[in-house]
Order: C-alpha cells, then structure tokens, then sequence
C-alpha cells in the first residue's frame, strides 16, 4: 500500500545563515533544535532521505520548511522563498516519484506571498503551502494575511497549518520559572507549541474565514493540536460565535488531520470520529520523530483501520484532496 507522509521537513543553509544572521534563536528556541543529525537530515534531499524513506517504509515525502520558517524576516524573504521554492521543486524533479512539495511563502510580504503561492502550484506543481502560526505580532486572521488564504482557495490547495513557539508574553507567563532547557521545551515541542498551533485555528474559525472560503482546508499536524480533544467545549461558543455554521461543520468541512509522528492509535481514533476517516492524512514529521525499525509501515499494518480505511489514510485521502489543482497552463 502507497504511503504518503504529508508533514515532513526540510531547510536550505541560506535559510539556516539568515536565522543565525538575524540571531532568531534568541526569539525562538526552536531554531537550536536544528543542529547536528537533525540538521544534516534537513537539508539533505537526496539518497540519504531516500535510505531512511525506505526503512521507515514511507514511499512519498511532501516536503516543507521547517518552522519557524520566514516569518521574522522582512522584504528580503521574497528573495529567499522563490530561491528555496526553485531548490526543491529540483528535489522533486530529480525524484518525482518520491518527493512532493509544499510552498514556502514570504509570509511577511502577504501579497508577494500570494504571488508566490501561485508561481508554486501552477508553474512548479507544488501541493499546497505551509503556514507557521503567528506573523510577527500578527495572529494569521489579521486582515493583511488573507491574500494568502484568498489564494490557496482559488487555486483550490491546502494550507498546513505548523506549530511555531508562542509570544514571548505568553512563554514568560506560563512556559518559564526552569531551566532554560526545560523551558525551551516546555514552550515548544512539550506543549507550547501545540496549543499555540490549535488556537491559530480557533481564530480563523472565529473570524469568519471560512464563511468566507468555504472550500478552503486547513491541515492540522499532531492529530489536530488538541483542538480535537476539546471539540465538545468549542462547540458551547456556537450560541455566541455568531458564525454561519457550527463548531462541528467546520471541523468537518474545513479540517484535515495528521499524525505527525504521534503513532497511537486511540488518537487516531479521536481524530476519526471528530472530522471522519475521509480527513486522516499520514506523516512522520521528518526528521524530528524519526525512529529505526520500520516505524511508519508498522504504525499504518497495526492503526486499527479497515483495508479501506488504511488505504484513504495511507494515500488516498492526500490524492484526492490535491488532486484538483489547476492546471500550470490555466
């Protein structure tokens, strides 16, 4: 059975040189997770990829940057996302078979993004875009965000939707008083930046947009970034939201669903009966959940999914629902 991993991640060393020039990581902790074996298997994108590809028993990556992304920089990250986008659409000719792609936007820029968004789906055959939360102080329902999410809907792709740490406020508030390594972590990978991801969510949903763009679909990784998990007390906003629809719709309509690495099959079955076995999509969340022993085959064979329902998970819910883009002569 074809597998598909829709959230696994790559960098570039001129987008590793300008996190380090703009001293990022002190803003961001995230980007000291990028270093040593980690770093190595970002920026590969060949036979070393393709190794580990097979020994986790995944045949296609969708490729996108890693976090924290462009979204500190200025005007010069047009610049910098057309030369990564022209980078990996590379990678996936060299191995068409094996990679796919996802947009990285000038976030910053939000009508160069747009444009570049384009240029990627139509000229490059790229999937769709990612987003990595926050904008500089911009929550990504900001009203000079929405060329982004304007265009991905015209051009009928996907937005996934990457954790990032949360504001520096809100780590000094609740993420801090520890070592600086625990609270590195803790604002993070540990829960940080799950809950940051999950309300990034909430508000675009709160803010009308998919009333607005009603057939856009947002990717949530790590089986929803816990909005999943409290899907019944979202729904209690429904009598005051004054949205079109309810909570559960736009669970329903406008969300997908990954593993990102998070192999547990009663998450998987929260996820299913939240948004529907029709909006599961498999991931590694390469390189960062990376593990030896045919990991990713051995999670898909042992899920708890009928034949079908493996093989929507596996492949065929990401295929149809990148399937529809425009063609690149439109």
């Amino acid at each position: 059975m074809k597998l598909i991993g829709i959230e696994e991640h790559f960098l570039t060393v001129e987008i590793r040189d300008a996190w380090h020039s703009l001293q990022l990581e002190a803003l961001d902790p995230s980007v000291a997770f990028h270093s040593g074996a980690i770093e190595g298997r970002l920026l590969d994108l060949a036979e070393k990829r393709l190794v580990l590809m097979d020994e986790t028993g995944l045949d296609v990556q969708v490729l996108s940057l890693t976090t924290p992304g462009l979204h500190d920089f200025g005007a010069e990250s047009v610049a910098i996302a057309r030369r990564a986008n022209d980078l990996l659409a590379e990678a996936v000719a060299r191995h068409p078979t094996r990679f796919q792609a996802l947009a990285t936007l000038p976030v910053t820029m939000p009508e160069e993004a747009a444009q570049e968004l384009d240029r990627c789906v139509r000229t490059l055959g790229f999937k769709g875009t990612m987003l990595c939360g926050r904008v500089g102080v911009r929550n990504l329902d900001h009203p000079d965000l929405m060329p982004i999410f304007y265009c991905a809907h015209t051009l009928r792709v996907p937005i996934l939707l990457h954790p990032r740490v949360p504001a520096v406020a809100v780590r000094d508030a609740y993420y801090s008083g520890f070592e600086p390594q625990v609270d590195a972590a803790f604002a993070t990978y540990g829960l940080g930046w799950h809950y940051d991801a999950g309300i990034q969510f909430v508000r675009l949903i709160l803010s009308g947009l998919f009333d607005r763009l009603p057939d856009l679909q947002v990717i949530l990784g790590h089986w929803g970034e816990l909005v999943v998990f409290y899907a019944e007390r979202l729904a209690a906003m429904d009598g005051v939201s004054g949205l079109a629809h309810s909570m559960s719709t736009y669970l329903r309509r406008n969300l997908y669903l990954t593993a990102s690495g998070m192999f547990l099959p009663h998450y998987l079955a929260r996820a299913r009966e939240v948004v529907g076995e029709d909006r599961l999509l498999f991931s590694t969340d390469f390189p960062y959940q990376y593990r030896p022993g045919g990991d990713a085959r051995r999670f898909l064979e042992n899920c708890g999914l009928t034949a079908s329902a493996q093989a929507k998970f596996a492949h065929g819910n990401w295929t149809r629902l990148t399937g529809s883009t425009p063609d690149s002569n439109d």
